[in-house]
């Protein structure tokens, strides 16, 4: 799989240089998916723009979110006919924009879509995210069909979690990069 159709999709604010996307982007040659404002993140917005990517795409992508894009995905999945143009998912630290605190900000991300997500996916969790209980990621996990891996302790699973380029994070992405497309 070329590392170009490896997708990065960064959460709200998106992610800074020492973050493990932005390492596996620099190291890896995987692709960000540019949103066109990171501050004001407005989901149609972004939706349109990760279609936009996905379609310029020559095989089927592989999804690499944190946070916010996480959130992304699932509502991407529940809008596109052009899900067969993906892979799979690999979701890292969903944010939960129904948390009260984040609610004011991210004003355009709710309801979070809670169908079944149309590839495998993968959703590594926190037990102390800020953004998102533990409890709440396992119920996306389950709600998107996704196997959920507990990551213990880690954050926000960003860089101030202070994960580097995170190789456990490749190796549990490795076998998603592999898998043969659902047609």
């Amino acid at each position: 799989m070329k590392p170009s159709n490896i997708l990065i999709l960064p959460g709200w604010q998106n992610s800074g240089p020492d973050h493990w996307q932005s390492l596996w982007e620099r190291d890896l040659g995987y692709q960000r998916v540019e949103q066109h404002d990171w501050m004001r993140p407005l989901r149609g917005d972004w939706i349109s723009r990760l279609e936009d990517v996905v379609l310029s795409c020559d095989e089927p992508a592989v999804l690499v979110a944190h946070s916010l894009g996480c959130l992304l995905v699932a509502a991407w999945a529940s809008h596109s006919r052009n899900t067969h143009r993906v892979r799979a998912a690999f979701l890292v630290g969903p944010g939960d924009a129904e948390q009260e605190a984040l609610r004011p900000v991210l004003t355009s991300w709710s309801p979070v879509p809670l169908q079944t997500l149309p590839f495998p996916s993968v959703l590594v969790g926190s037990q102390n995210d800020p953004y998102c209980s533990f409890e709440r990621a396992r119920a996306f996990a389950s709600a998107w069909g996704s196997t959920f891996v507990d990551a213990g302790p880690q954050g926000h699973l960003n860089a101030e979690s202070g994960l580097g380029d995170w190789p456990a994070g490749t190796e549990l992405l490795a076998p998603l990069l592999t898998l043969t497309p659902l047609n």
